[in-house]
């Protein structure tokens, strides 16, 4: 199938299935696309078991396996996504808690990272190593899954913004950290640096990189749109950004993430500040938005497409369950950690804790991490429990983080 063809079956299938969902299921779009997929995934399975000699799981399985998933997202869809979700954050507020947000999207991914990759290592023999590879990638929260998830609960605007915030920037450090250990790992793998010098300029090049050319381009994009007063014009300049900013960046070999989240912030605090008019803000809004939820339901409808990738094998699917509960501890010390060192200086409500680790939601992005992984002989069993600690994790705790929230996290005290 051409590239055309796959894109326009893929929102065919997200508008089909999310009308099922808001006829029947009712849960939150994004989810209700989710299980939606997956239940016509196993439905194609149990079919095939009856009717093997239609051979229709694996027909479907090629097809899935022909869209590769993580490039798609990692090289297409996440620089939208990124985008969008860090324009609608507003600097003002993460000034006030970047000291919060800093901490957590830094020192928690590499405290995440060891808690469940040492964990994994211990339950699954695999090489420390290894293991640490997969809590790289299973440490990030997803901020597609957790933005989605914070539009359904109404948070004081202290919480979201930590909330909001760290998911926006771990996910960014959590793909170099990603890539570092990749590296370390698997030192035969030309795509990634190996030796503990090239990692750490890998880093800081990645990192730093990305944040540089984010900045620098949004200013730029900035600049131009201070010139000009036309609506369908300025929306261009922003998609051109987000796109074309994303692609220098993977061409410049820095953090795409990172750059499509800087850029975001800045067009969405200075740009809508100084450089639109109130026509044009309405409409890069509104314009963003859409995109935010068109791509959110082709993702979540992928993620649930992409069980044919998962190998059913008993101890791969028992490793996973046992990691969910690995990613659960890892996150409540990528909570716990930085709200502890803030304490002398500031308050912070027992809810906090609970919230943030609750609501750390994995997602597609963990899943193409996965897949990206060179093959080897431990890629079967990280990419199972990886997708099994996904889908608890947007299902269980997406459903019910809101109520969480909205129970502890409304609280006049919260801060």
């Amino acid at each position: 199938m051409t590239i055309l063809q796959i894109t326009s079956l893929l929102i065919v299938l997200a508008a089909v299935f999310g009308a099922i969902n808001y006829l029947f299921l009712k849960l939150p779009s994004a989810i209700g696309i989710l299980v939606v997929a997956l239940l016509a995934s196993f439905g194609v399975m149990l079919v095939d078991m009856g009717l093997p000699h239609l051979e229709i799981a694996e027909t479907a399985r090629d097809l899935i396996t022909s869209i590769d998933f993580s490039d798609a997202l990692l090289e297409g869809m996440l620089g939208l996504l990124l985008f969008a979700g860090a324009l609608h954050v507003k600097l003002a507020d993460l000034r006030e808690q970047w000291r919060a947000v800093f901490l957590m999207a830094t020192m928690g991914v590499a405290l995440s990272t060891v808690v469940i990759g040492t964990g994994f290592h211990w339950l699954t023999g695999m090489p420390l190593l290894v293991a640490l590879v997969f809590g790289s990638l299973i440490s990030p929260t997803d901020p597609v899954a957790v933005l989605g998830v914070l539009r359904e609960a109404n948070l004081r605007k202290s919480l979201e913004t930590k909330i909001a915030g760290e998911s926006l920037f771990n996910d960014g450090v959590g793909y170099v950290v990603f890539l570092v250990l990749v590296g370390l790992a698997f030192p035969g793998d030309d795509h990634h640096a190996s030796g503990l010098q090239a990692a750490a300029l890998l880093f800081v090049q990645e990192a730093l990189g990305g944040a540089v050319l984010g900045l620098v381009l949004g200013w730029l994009t900035f600049r131009v749109m201070r010139l000009i007063d036309d609506y369908s014009l300025e929306v261009l300049l922003t998609l051109g950004l987000a796109f074309g900013g994303y692609e220098l960046a993977v061409f410049l070999h820095v953090s795409a993430p990172i750059m499509a989240v800087c850029a975001g912030l800045l067009i969405g605090e200075v740009g809508a500040k100084h450089g639109m008019s109130e026509e044009t803000r309405d409409y890069v809004d509104a314009f963003w938005k859409l995109i935010d939820e068109i791509l959110n339901a082709v993702l979540f409808l992928m993620i649930g497409f992409e069980v044919f990738a998962v190998a059913f094998e008993v101890d791969f699917l028992l490793a996973g369950a046992l990691s969910i509960g690995l990613a659960l501890i890892g996150r409540l010390a990528a909570v716990a950690v930085p709200v502890l060192i803030l304490r002398p200086f500031r308050t912070f409500a027992p809810g906090v804790v609970p919230i943030m680790t609750w609501g750390g939601l994995k997602g597609g992005i963990s899943v193409a991490l996965a897949l990206s992984l060179p093959d080897n002989e431990w890629k079967p069993l990280i990419l199972t429990a990886t997708y099994v600690v996904v889908i608890f994790s947007i299902v269980v705790q997406g459903l019910t983080v809101g109520k969480l929230a909205n129970r502890l996290g409304r609280a006049p005290d919260l801060v």
